[in-house]
C-alpha cells in the first residue's frame, strides 16, 4: 500500500521526483568523497541550481523587480521578491538532499539561505545586486557571521565591533563556527557598533555587514574537525582593521539595527531545520525497511522479529509526525505568521526525534550499522547538529517558556 501524501501538490510531487532523481545520481556517488574533504560541495551546488534553473529563477526575479521599481510600483516590486520565496520548493530540496548527505545541504542552506537571503530581505538595491545575486545563483559561496568564541547561545554578548572612521568602518573581532567559513567568498558579520563618546555605551547597536574575501585584515581559519556534518566546511573568521566600505552596512542606514533581524534569520533557521530531519528520517526508515527483510538471523528475515518491528513502526511514527511539521513551518511563512515559540517548539522535538531515530536504525542494522559504509551512522552524526546548532535544545525550551509565561 502507497504511502499517504499529505500537503504536497501534484506540482509538488513531480518536483520532488526530479530532485530525488537528481540526488541519486549527481550526490549519492560522491557522499564519502564529502565527507572525507576530498571534494567541496559548491561545485554540486552549481550544478544543482544549473540543471534546475536557479540562475534564470533569480535573475529573471531580479529583472522583473527592477522594472515595476523603475515603474513606480513599488508594491509589485517587493512582491517579485516575496513569490520568489517558495518555502514548499525550499523544503522538498531540502529534504532530498538530506537523503544522501546532510552535510551538503546545511553547507548549501547556509550560503543561499542566511547569507543570499539575508542580504535580499535587508540589503539595498546595490547591495542585493552585487553580492546577493552571486550569491543565490550558487556562483559565489556566502556565510553567516554570528556566533563568537565567547558568544554562542548568548550571541547578542558579542565582542566583535564596528567603528566609523571617515567612510569605512573598522572592524575587529573574531566569528566561529561558521558554516562555509574557510571557503566563502561573501560574509555577513554582526559586530557591536563602537560610540564615540563613553555615556552611549550602553546604547552601542548590533549591525551587519557585508565583507568580501580578499579584505585587508579579514582572514579565516582551516576547516574544523567535528562529530557531524563532515560535508559541510565550518570554521572561524578573524578581523583584524578591516577596512568596511560605508556602503556595505547592510540596509545602508545606521538608525536600523541589526538585533531584530539577525533573531529573524535565527528563527528561519529554526523554521527550516524539520525539513533537514524529515530527509534523514526518511532515508532511515527506508534502509531499515530494506534491512530487515534482506538480514536473516536464527534461519530467518530479522523483519519477523517483533523488537526490530517495534523499531521500524517507530521510524515511521517519527517520520508522520516530522512531516506534519514541515508542513505546518511551510504554512506558517505562506502566511507571514512568525512565532519563536513555534519554530523552537518544530526544532527542539525534530531535533531529539532525528537523533533517537538514528540510534533506533543503528540498532535495526546491528553491527553493520556500526560500519560507516551502511550509512546510518553517518545520519546519527549528522542528526545531532541539530539539538545544538541555531540554540541549543536548552534555548529553544527557554523560548518557548518565556513566550508562554509572558504577559
Amino acid at each position: 500500500m502507497a504511502d499517504v501524501t499529505f500537503g504536497w501538490s501534484e506540482q509538488h510531487l513531480m518536483v520532488r521526483q526530479a530532485l530525488r532523481q537528481f540526488m541519486e545520481k549527481e550526490l549519492k556517488p560522491i557522499v564519502w568523497d564529502l565527507e572525507d574533504g576530498k571534494v567541496l560541495p559548491y561545485e554540486f551546488a552549481r550544478k544543482l541550481a544549473n540543471t534546475f534553473g536557479l540562475a534564470e529563477l533569480v535573475r529573471g526575479m531580479w529583472a522583473r523587480r527592477k522594472e515595476k521599481k523603475a515603474a513606480g510600483d513599488r508594491e509589485a516590486a517587493a512582491g517579485e521578491i516575496a513569490a520568489f520565496r517558495d518555502p514548499a520548493m525550499s523544503a522538498l530540496l531540502v529534504i532530498e538532499m538530506c537523503r544522501y548527505s546532510p552535510g551538503a545541504a546545511l553547507a548549501f542552506g547556509a550560503s543561499l539561505g542566511l547569507c543570499g537571503q539575508t542580504i535580499l530581505s535587508k540589503g539595498t538595491d546595490d547591495q542585493i545586486e552585487r553580492f546577493a545575486i552571486p550569491v543565490l545563483t550558487a556562483e559565489k559561496v556566502g556565510c553567516w557571521g554570528l556566533t563568537e568564541p565567547e558568544a554562542g547561545s548568548d550571541a547578542f554578548s558579542m565582542r566583535t565591533t564596528a567603528r566609523l572612521d571617515g567612510d569605512y568602518y573598522i572592524l575587529n573581532g573574531s566569528k566561529t563556527l561558521i558554516t562555509n567559513a574557510p571557503y566563502a567568498d561573501t560574509f555577513v558579520v554582526y559586530a557591536r557598533m563602537k560610540s564615540p563618546t563613553p555615556d552611549n555605551a550602553a546604547r552601542e547597536a548590533i549591525h551587519a555587514f557585508i565583507l568580501e574575501r580578499g579584505m585587508p585584515g579579514l582572514s579565516t581559519g582551516q576547516p574544523f574537525k567535528k562529530m557531524g556534518m563532515h560535508a559541510s566546511p565550518t570554521g572561524e573568521i578573524f578581523l583584524s582593521d578591516v577596512r568596511v566600505p560605508r556602503a556595505n552596512l547592510l540596509g545602508g542606514k545606521e538608525k536600523d539595527p541589526s538585533r531584530d533581524q539577525a533573531v529573524g534569520v535565527l528563527m528561519g533557521e529554526r523554521t527550516a531545520m524539520p525539513s533537514m530531519c524529515l530527509g534523514i528520517v526518511e532515508r532511515l526508515l527506508d534502509e531499515c525497511v530494506r534491512y530487515s527483510k534482506e538480514r536473516k538471523q536464527f534461519g530467518r528475515p530479522i523483519a519477523e522479529f517483533q523488537l526490530v518491528q517495534q523499531k521500524i513502526a517507530n521510524l515511521f511514527v517519527t517520520r508522520e509526525i516530522i512531516e506534519m511539521y514541515v508542513h505546518k513551518m511551510i504554512w506558517m511563512q505562506q502566511n507571514g505568521i512568525k512565532s519563536m515559540k513555534e519554530a523552537s517548539a518544530a526544532k527542539l522535538y525534530c531535533g531529539r526525534a532525528t537523533v533517537e531515530a538514528g540510534l533506533d536504525a543503528v540498532q535495526v542494522f546491528g553491527g553493520a550499522g556500526y560500519i560507516r559504509d551502511a550509512g546510518v551512522e553517518m545520519m546519527v552524526r549528522d542528526a545531532k547538529l541539530f539539538t545544538i546548532g541555531g540554540g541549543t535544545d536548552e534555548i529553544q525550551i527557554g523560548w518557548i517558556a518565556r513566550e508562554l509565561l509572558k504577559d
